[in-house]
């Protein structure tokens, strides 16, 4: 595990203490709240990345390419 050193706002620092102070039955610190929140954000900034890179393309072109991929794997795993 590695160690941040992180400044954010006290009003954020206050929100997410308070959060998981009243998360009643739920067994989460705030490493962990950190963690996923942050796993979180980078995949949607990953997703909105390839939106973007393939905006300019058919979206039924794009589904035709994941078919034959699809189909491909599948006939490729049955032999």
């Amino acid at each position: 595990m590695l160690q941040w050193t992180l400044e954010i706002p006290e009003s954020t620092d206050r929100a997410v203490r308070t959060y998981l102070a009243h998360a009643a039955g739920e067994s989460v610190d705030l490493s962990s709240f950190v963690d996923e929140a942050v796993r979180k954000r980078v995949f949607e900034l990953a997703v909105e990345q390839i939106k973007e890179r393939n905006a300019e393309y058919n979206q039924q072109e794009i589904l035709d390419i994941i078919d034959e991929a699809v189909d491909w794997g599948r006939l490729e795993e049955s032999r």
